[in-house]
């Protein structure tokens, strides 16, 4: 009986939960289990579908992976205890898992919108600066990027972790163990969540800006080129060369475009989840409104279950691979890796030229061999 009432004193009750009502508490409980049923599913497939067909495994993977398992590692180690706080409505599980639940919660969160950041970073480099792509992702560098998410997303909740700027405990205003101000009354919530939502939103909108101008200009500067082409007397042989050349430099084209989308679709998934409880965090620490609160929860934790979504809907080269890791053994994924497979969907995974490198830089024309875009590091 005194272990119970020092709980209830410690971790809260159903009072001081009053103002979520015992329907939106369920509610949230429900929708929490089925988005960590479906990232789990859906993170750990694409980890084994990447792992498993070489020829999907390039640059963007190795971070897409990095996210994935971020991801997974949300629903595994912290959506349990959310659906615990949400259904029991109150903290039951002590005082060292109070602590180690947000610093994971907010340590992965991390981790994932780096992750998302350095994708669209990569899709920037590909398409804007294709002559320096080789130099900046080598293997080393793209391990440094990726060790570089994980420790700068735990490391800088280290001050909150040992207590000297705000601390990890239970808030009895959310019901839950979350960042609480310290005895000095100082907290890392606001700064954490405007730092880990603003800079990674900041960085993706200066890269997207920046690839819409080059798409936007390279798209003009190649009519401009095929036009001179038809244009100038030349040989039928040439003529045919020029038209296999460009119908294979367009389905490269299309292909980094393809991507390229694929990611923009991410980085909005990202604002449509983050920004909610961004918001909440922000400008209600006292939670006026719950509802608000409960919605950006929610959308904040299908945010680990929502990319594999995008990846089936948006890239062929994804389903096939999902599709291999489902069904088929391993001997069955070359159909994944043969050259006619790759030329039907349109994509190239050898050193070659695009036509949107080639027209995009003035060097492209001087020195063709500037355009080779490599796609990731050889396997």
């Amino acid at each position: 009986m005194d272990e119970n009432i020092q709980n209830e004193t410690l971790y809260g009750s159903q009072s001081e939960l009053s103002k979520f009502s015992p329907g939106l508490l369920t509610f949230a409980a429900v929708m929490t289990g089925l988005i960590m049923l479906v990232g789990l599913f859906g993170n750990l497939l694409t980890v084994v579908a990447l792992l498993k067909c070489p020829k999907v495994r390039n640059v963007a993977a190795a971070f897409i992976i990095s996210l994935c398992c971020a991801d997974f590692l949300f629903c595994a180690m912290v959506l349990p205890f959310a659906i615990s706080g949400f259904w029991q409505q109150k903290w039951s599980h002590g005082d060292v898992l109070c602590k180690l639940v947000p610093f994971l919660r907010y340590g992965n969160v991390g981790v994932s919108l780096l992750s998302i950041a350095l994708i669209t970073l990569n899709r920037y480099i590909m398409i804007a600066h294709h002559s320096c792509y080789g130099r900046v992702y080598r293997k080393y560098n793209i391990a440094l990027m990726i060790v570089f998410s994980w420790l700068f997303s735990y490391g800088m909740q280290t001050p909150t972790l040992i207590g000297i700027w705000g601390k990890f405990d239970y808030d009895k205003e959310l019901g839950t163990c979350s960042i609480v101000p310290d005895d000095n009354g100082r907290s890392a919530k606001t700064a954490l969540f405007v730092i880990a939502f603003l800079v990674p939103a900041l960085l993706i909108l200066m890269c997207y800006a920046r690839i819409f101008w080059v798409v936007h200009s390279s798209e003009q500067r190649m009519r401009e080129h095929q036009r001179s082409q038809h244009a100038s007397p030349g040989s039928l042989n040439t003529d045919k060369r020029s038209t296999v050349k460009d119908n294979r430099e367009t389905k490269a084209r299309r292909n980094e475009w393809r991507i390229t989308k694929m990611v923009l679709a991410i980085f909005l998934s990202f604002l449509v989840c983050y920004l909610p409880i961004t918001i909440a965090k922000v400008a209600d620490n006292h939670v006026q409104y719950p509802v608000f609160h409960i919605a950006g929860y929610l959308l904040l934790y299908a945010s680990a279950c929502v990319n594999p979504i995008i990846y089936v809907i948006m890239n062929a080269q994804y389903r096939a691979a999902y599709a291999a890791a489902l069904c088929c053994p391993l001997s069955r994924l070359s159909g994944l890796t043969s050259e006619k497979w790759n030329e039907r969907h349109g994509y190239s995974y050898s050193n070659t030229r695009t036509a949107l490198s080639q027209v995009s830089l003035g060097e492209s024309r001087a020195d063709p061999r500037a355009s080779a875009v490599p796609t990731g590091p050889r396997r």
